[in-house]
């Protein structure tokens, strides 16, 4: 199991687009292998900042999930709005394991 955990730098001004968006890619994550899908949203603290977390079977199986998500229609239409909206101003992702 990995876990891709991904720090999002968000427009606040815009915190209702990307709710809207994480609030469509929680099933398309789902649907094209990825469990444990989280966002965490600003709450207190810094109101620019949103993290995510997903995991996967195996590094390979993420490396499927985005050979696959190239050609999804539903994962392109949400990166589409993310662009129309502009509420992510940059990301940073890694990747993690879980200790046992």
């Amino acid at each position: 199991m990995i876990t891709c955990h991904t720090k999002y730098i968000i427009d606040p001004a815009k915190l209702n687009s990307f709710e809207a968006y994480t609030k469509m890619l929680i099933p398309i994550v789902k649907r094209l292998g990825g469990v444990n899908v989280t966002f965490l949203l600003p709450y207190e603290g810094p109101n620019n900042v949103a993290y995510e977390l997903c995991s996967f079977t195996s590094l390979a199986a993420y490396e499927q999930f985005r050979d696959t998500r190239k050609t999804d229609p539903d994962f392109q239409g949400a990166c589409k709005f993310v662009e129309k909206s502009g509420c992510i101003l940059s990301y940073e992702r890694s990747f993690l394991r879980p200790q046992l």
